[in-house]
Order: structure tokens, then C-alpha cells, then sequence
């Protein structure tokens, strides 16, 4: 097998054209994957690419780069827009896996059951991309077409993420089997604008409850004008036409019904305090 270290994201594209080379950032979904089979002859390592690192906010929002770990997400100095997006970043596996394991590998793996999709659906983040046709950017919603299914087109890289720059409170909450190093039965991102007691707007997503997370759209309109007082009620009275939850060995399709209408009232009702507390 040959290892790539390319310098610059050019040169990543050029050895990702020549064919045959899977990419490597942190690695963590990647070398579980392979098992006990071969490797594939060639891996490109982008770590040393300039273009895929950094945290930043520019005049369009904030750019997260490919490369990005989840450590840094959780060190970096956000607002509380992001809350949710680093209570999430605290659940991916271990502190060795969020200190190597890469925001964009979490979402080119594509599982359904992945910590970081909901919070980031929540941010409404785009997805950027290059390749030979050139960039593109995508909403994350439309980059992730199933289980273990992207939009990424032959020869292209997620170089960043793209979250617009808005009011609002990020939360983060999942369920599983035990408090840490779970897969999640249920898990739910939220951005929440609260004003005077209000939520002047939402935005609610579900993992783990579908085939990929996903936006609970007539939630978030019903949610518009409540008080904290409201939210158990409006949250029990939702129809959640979104979700298509399934049997498996974490829990029934029932159960994930049942619970996941108490994780959003939670999710959201910590939003309050946490906007509070900035």
C-alpha cells in the first residue's frame, strides 16, 4: 500500500484522479471498515492540507474545514448557536476517536445513526465540495442520500462545512444503552431563538429515527410563539410524518417513537437555560 501526504488540495485531487486511492483523515471509520480484508493500494492522507483546517467566520457565516476534528470543535471559541453541534462533538466515541476523528468522515460515513447530522442539520450547514467538475456546495440534507450513501461525486472532496451566521441557541440530546461510548438509539439537534419568552423560531432534528436524520418541519412551525411552558404539550401533540424508525438490537421501532418525544422537550427546554446563562 502507498501512502499519499499531498501538501495542498490540488495535489490531493491530482492523486484522487489518477484512481485506486481511498482518503484517509482520521481514519476511524475507515480501518474499521476494511476488517480483515485488504487494504486498498493507496491511501491519501489529508491532513496536511491547509485548505481542509480551520475554524472561522467570515461575512457569509462560519466555515468549518473538512479536516476539522471533533477536539477542536468542542476547544474552539464558539457562540451559542454551536452549543449544540459540541454537546454532540462529546459524544463521538472516545476522547482518542474526537481527537482524530474528522467532522466531514463523520458525515461521508453516512450512518444514520451518526452523533454530528442532527446538530449540523439544526445549523442548516452546507456542504462544500471540490473536484474535477469544480466546486459546489450542497445542504447537508441533500448531501446525505441513505444509509452509508453521499452526494460526494467520483473524485471529490468535502473540503468544509458552511453554517450560516443566525440567532438562535444550539442543543444536543441522545439515548442509548448507557450514558457513554454508545451507538444512539435516538438523538435529537435544535437551534432555538428565544425572545422574551418566546421562541421567535426553531429548528428540530432527529437521528437514528430514519434512514438518515432528518428536519421535523411541521414541529418547528408549531413550536413558533411557545413558552417553555408549552413545549411538553406541542411536542406530544406533533405528528412527526418525518420519521420511519426501525427494529434493531439497540431498541423497536415503538420504543423509538415513544422516546423521542421526551428527548426533543428536553433538548429543547435546555436550550432556554442555556441562553439564559450567556
Amino acid at each position: 500500500m502507498t501512502l499519499h501526504r499531498p501538501e495542498s488540495l490540488e495535489d490531493a485531487l491530482a492523486l484522487l484522479g489518477q484512481g485506486g486511492a481511498r482518503l484517509l483523515a482520521g481514519g476511524t471509520d475507515l480501518y474499521p471498515a476494511l476488517r480483515d480484508g485488504p487494504p486498498p493500494p493507496a491511501l491519501i492522507d489529508l491532513t496536511g492540507v491547509p485548505d481542509l483546517q480551520g475554524i472561522r467566520r467570515d461575512a457569509s457565516g462560519w466555515r468549518i474545514g473538512g479536516a476539522v476534528t471533533w477536539r477542536q470543535i468542542l476547544r474552539a471559541d464558539l457562540p451559542p448557536l454551536f452549543a449544540g453541534l459540541k454537546a454532540a462533538a462529546r459524544e463521538v466515541g472516545s476522547v482518542q476517536i474526537q481527537s482524530t476523528g474528522t467532522v466531514a468522515g463523520n458525515l461521508c460515513n453516512a450512518s444514520p445513526a451518526a452523533d454530528g447530522v442532527p446538530a449540523l442539520l439544526a445549523l442548516e450547514a452546507e456542504v462544500a465540495l471540490a473536484g474535477p467538475e469544480g466546486p459546489r456546495r450542497l445542504p447537508l440534507a441533500e448531501f446525505l442520500l441513505g444509509p452509508r450513501r453521499t452526494a460526494l461525486g467520483a473524485g471529490e472532496i468535502v473540503t468544509a462545512l458552511h453554517v450560516p451566521d443566525r440567532a438562535g441557541t444550539g442543543g444536543f440530546g441522545k439515548l442509548g444503552a448507557r450514558r457513554y461510548l454508545v451507538i444512539s438509539i435516538a438523538m435529537v439537534g435544535v437551534v432555538v431563538d428565544w425572545q422574551q419568552g418566546r421562541i421567535a423560531a426553531a429548528r428540530v432534528a432527529v437521528g437514528a429515527c430514519s434512514p438518515v436524520a432528518v428536519r421535523l418541519g411541521a414541529l418547528e412551525a408549531a413550536l413558533v410563539g411557545q413558552r417553555a411552558t408549552d413545549l411538553r404539550a406541542v411536542v406530544a401533540a406533533a405528528p412527526l410524518p418525518e420519521l420511519a424508525p426501525i427494529d434493531d438490537v439497540r431498541a423497536s421501532a415503538d420504543y423509538r417513537r415513544d422516546a423521542v418525544r421526551p428527548l426533543i422537550h428536553d433538548t429543547l427546554h435546555k436550550t432556554l437555560e442555556v441562553s439564559h446563562v450567556a
